[in-house]
């Protein structure tokens, strides 16, 4: 039987206010989406897959751009917001990333999506042989991950090094919900995309946009010191 994923729990916990937020929350609107999207290439008439969409924003955003976009996420909460979010615009479907793509035939799109999801993964070699497998050559995957220097900060028992499950308390999105997440080392990150195949082009370490600090002045601070987040870009080329 299939273990239970990772966040699915505090996902459905957090689904409704999540999704009321998600447009505007700094920590997303001001900081990780401008440095994810900034690695996007042309997506006009690609097929696009949004590996956890949550609610649908990077999605609708694909959309606006004139891709074509498939959406999943695990959280069947999720799901149905996404599906009234993107109504007829795109198909969303529940799936599982720690299982086999299923929905997804061998080199069928263009692009794959994934904004802060991987950290819930646990096998990340399996996932991102997954995704080599979906993409076309030439083919790109884009990503943001939590910065593992940043995570580490925040919960520094144990050792850099050695991968393990954390939990974090999170108020921002209006109720309280504790959210585990596999912290990582850099190199547990990236052997696993060059293991399936990836060639690595861009890895941004973001700064929040000075809007930010209008909004939540102390969590800039901290976050110009202390990152949080970073976006990479990785290109199927064979």
């Amino acid at each position: 039987m299939m273990t239970e994923p990772l966040a699915l729990r505090a996902y459905e916990k957090l689904a409704e206010h999540y999704a009321a937020l998600i447009d505007t929350k700094p920590h997303n609107a001001l900081y990780e989406r401008p440095s994810t999207l900034s690695l996007l290439p042309e997506v006009a008439e690609k097929r696009v897959l949004d590996a956890g969409c949550g609610p649908g924003v990077y999605s609708e955003l694909l959309l606006d751009q004139g891709a074509k976009v498939i959406a999943v996420d695990v959280s069947p909460a999720m799901v149905e917001h996404a599906r009234q979010r993107l109504g007829a615009r795109a198909t969303v479907l529940h799936a599982n990333l720690e299982e086999p793509l299923t929905f997804a035939e061998t080199s069928s799109f263009d692009l794959i999506v994934s904004s802060l999801v991987i950290d819930y993964i646990r096998d990340l070699t399996f996932l991102f042989q997954e995704f080599f497998r979906a993409l076309k050559s030439p083919g790109y995957l884009v990503f943001s991950i939590g910065h593992p220097f940043g995570d580490f900060m925040r919960h520094p028992e144990g050792s850099y090094f050695q991968s393990q499950v954390v939990e974090e308390t999170w108020r921002g999105f209006g109720i309280e919900v504790t959210v585990p997440f596999n912290r990582r080392p850099l190199e547990a990150i990236l052997k696993p995309l060059f293991d399936a195949s990836f060639l690595l082009d861009r890895l941004l370490e973001p700064v929040p946009l000075d809007e930010f600090k209008q909004f939540e002045p102390e969590d800039y601070e901290k976050i110009m010191k202390e990152p949080a987040f970073m976006s990479l870009r990785a290109l199927k080329t064979q």
